[in-house]
């Protein structure tokens, strides 16, 4: 081969690799706070919820439990959250749910409500209670987390 075909060549590749990167960094900037936390409950499966859920969380994301909740707490950081409350929901609840019903968006805030239930696994107890979930988010990042939640039927089923 010539070296001007392999040179323009290699220019085709990169500028197609460089068309493939902004078009991937236009597709993550055009995503809403909305569409950021939506993709934290509706993937097809929890495992996919939970990815998306670690991409968008820091080091400094703060995510409080409702005082009342059995993992009540403010938590930061993706381990500390994992540990005490995904770790926990997963060990000690079947079939452990948040139905969402609805979004409210406005700027950096979004509130997700709808039904928490599940099977508390040691009593063998069901439950079902209203929960409302405020997100604030900066630059695409959550930056912390409530839970409101009617904990009494919660902790009744324990």
């Amino acid at each position: 081969m010539k070296p001007l075909l392999i040179l323009s060549k290699a220019v085709i590749v990169l500028c197609l690799l460089q068309a493939c990167t902004i078009q991937a960094n236009t597709e993550a900037n055009t995503m809403t706070n909305l569409d950021i936390v939506k993709s934290t409950y509706e993937g097809s499966t929890s495992e996919e919820n939970g990815k998306n859920l670690k991409r968008y969380i820091t080091n400094e994301t703060r995510w409080t439990e409702a005082a009342g909740f059995p993992y009540a707490g403010t938590y930061q950081g993706i381990e500390q959250i994992e540990r005490n409350v995904f770790a926990r929901l997963a060990s000690e609840w079947n079939d452990y749910n948040f139905a969402v019903e609805d979004y409210v968006a406005n700027g950096d805030k979004v509130v997700a409500f709808g039904t928490y239930s599940g099977t508390y696994k040691a009593t063998g107890i069901s439950f079902k209670a209203r929960v409302a979930h405020l997100w604030q988010l900066k630059d695409s990042k959550i930056v912390s987390f409530e839970q409101f939640v009617d904990s009494k039927t919660v902790t009744d089923a324990m």
